[in-house]
């Protein structure tokens, strides 16, 4: 799965404005909302949530994939958004976050969300690319980042 399948230019926040986890969430789900990809904003917004207080999605090296599952899309839908000062995650490494790559995804559909989790960390795991990508100064920038990146791989 390409994430350009997915990610919309319009649904990434270059940068987010939040000082806080849940501001974060919230402020990329105000962009889905935005966007008009999601039917229900609050069950968006109460199943990302939910999912975090299980456990931070913070997976280290300044990345945070927060996700929920719930019957406010009919499809995958993503936002993203990069901080200009990192926040704290409660990330596995206790490192800050930079880079926040938010899903929600149908609960009957698991394939997408899956193979959308495994591009971001095919995507990332390039040290090279995901410095560039910390340091873009607009959605339209960092969103060729990734289309340029992804025709490469």
């Amino acid at each position: 799965m390409l994430l350009t399948d997915v990610l919309e230019v319009n649904c990434l926040k270059v940068p987010l404005e939040c000082k806080d986890k849940k501001a974060a969430i919230i402020e990329l789900i105000d962009v889905l909302d935005n966007a008009k990809k999601l039917k229900d904003k609050e069950a968006a917004l109460n199943a990302v949530l939910t999912r975090e207080n299980t456990r931070s999605t913070g997976i280290g090296s300044g990345l945070a994939i927060p996700h929920g599952k719930c019957a406010a899309v009919k499809d995958l839908v993503m936002a993203v958004g990069i901080l200009k000062e990192p926040i704290d995650f409660q990330s596995t490494d206790n490192q800050p976050v930079k880079v926040i790559m938010l899903l929600v995804s149908p609960v009957d559909q698991t394939g997408p969300h899956i193979q959308a989790l495994a591009s971001i960390s095919r995507l990332m795991l390039d040290d090279k690319f995901k410095k560039k990508f910390e340091n873009c100064e607009s959605a339209g920038q960092a969103y060729d980042l990734i289309k340029t990146q992804e025709t490469k791989s």
